[in-house]
């Protein structure tokens, strides 16, 4: 489930504390610091079959340290058929976005790119520390550039038009955002075709 390899392990419960303690992007930035207190958001526990690996926590996001606790997470279990209940059953499902603080906004008031320092610093050896993940929904691009590699095509359309290529490992997918309600009108396939596989493997990882 990663695309570079790791240095010593570390075990999991070690290796999120300090996750959760970290402040690399305000205390060594690789450029601007993030605008805030940095909080961590994740859900993980090695017993985890199922993943998802998604972009950054949004204002909402952080203010409550839930991951997908908004309505972009609303449509993200929908997308999986569950239930709020066992969406946050981390002994289910890891949650582990390519950055793990909100990063903060734009001129425009859209969300930043997450943080680089998140993946660089802690992604391969957290992915290495869940040996029992064995399918991903990678949401949004960063997510599905980092795992896929040589096998991310060169837009998101194509990528996540190209998921049987990838699955049962991955399941790319668009962000739930609202800003992507056009998208999902242009695309039917998406709720027609992937939708439905991904349901019966969420299920089945889950139960």
């Amino acid at each position: 489930m990663t695309s570079i390899t790791s240095e010593k392990p570390q075990s999991l419960t070690a290796l999120v504390r300090d996750i959760r303690a970290c402040r690399i992007c305000v205390d060594a930035p690789d450029k601007t610091a993030l605008p805030h207190e940095p909080r961590p958001v994740l859900q993980v526990s090695k017993s985890a079959r199922l993943a998802i690996f998604g972009q950054a926590p949004g204002n909402l996001v952080h203010q409550t340290g839930k991951p997908f606790n908004d309505p972009s997470g609303d449509r993200l279990r929908a997308w999986m058929g569950v239930t709020r209940d066992e969406f946050y059953d981390a002994k289910k499902l890891a949650i582990i976005p390519m950055g793990f603080c909100f990063p903060g906004y734009d001129a425009k008031g859209s969300d930043l790119p997450p943080r680089r320092e998140c993946a660089r610093t802690w992604r391969a050896r957290l992915t290495e520390a869940l040996p029992n993940i064995e399918t991903a929904i990678l949401v949004g691009g960063y997510a599905q550039k980092w795992h896929l590699g040589a096998r991310n095509q060169k837009s998101l359309t194509n990528t996540v038009l190209a998921w049987r290529d990838v699955s049962p490992e991955f399941f790319p997918t668009p962000h739930p955002s609202w800003r992507n309600n056009a998208w999902l009108k242009k695309n039917p396939w998406f709720e027609k075709d992937l939708l439905p596989v991904l349901r019966r493997r969420v299920r089945r990882l889950m139960r």
